[in-house]
């Protein structure tokens, strides 16, 4: 495990002391969890663009025709 000092404004501090105690963690953990999403979604959205690189249009449409036209079921209509 690493050790990283960290500069926040006050009122960040106080924000994240607080949440922190609503979640019954501690701030290092609240953090840690925070830094760990952030981290997820960037990820995530890197990993979408790379793989939207690799796709193809024509096989793309090529599957979706073999989609029936039919109404979707009730509970899932607009």
């Amino acid at each position: 495990m690493s050790t990283i000092s960290l500069r926040l404004p006050h009122s960040l501090h106080k924000r994240v002391r607080e949440l922190a105690q609503q979640e019954e963690i501690s701030i290092n953990q609240f953090i840690a969890t925070a830094l760990a999403e952030k981290m997820s979604a960037l990820l995530t959205g890197e990993y979408l663009e790379e793989r939207a690189k690799r796709g193809s249009r024509r096989k793309f449409e090529r599957v979706l025709s073999k989609v029936k036209n039919r109404k979707p079921d009730e509970q899932d209509a607009l």
